[in-house]
């Protein structure tokens, strides 16, 4: 066991400048890692997509009403 200034001194204070740079790579970390997420299930579902046969998407969406002109003033 060396003696060093660290065992028997406490670390100086953190500046404010240093608990900035601390926050922002944390930030930064958390947003790569909400990204890769977003990333991964946007591959899972555009793989999904991609392997339901052409044949299962309807052409027209069934039971559209046609928009009215009702209530609109002229």
């Amino acid at each position: 066991m060396t003696a060093t200034k660290d065992r028997f001194f406490k670390p100086a204070t953190t500046t404010a400048e240093t608990k900035l740079a601390q926050t922002a790579t944390n930030a930064r970390d958390i947003l790569d890692a909400e990204a890769a997420i977003r990333a991964k299930k946007t591959e899972r579902l555009r793989a999904l997509r991609l392997s339901q046969p052409a044949a299962e998407t309807p052409d027209k969406p069934s039971g559209a009403k046609p928009s009215s002109a009702r209530g609109r003033k002229a």
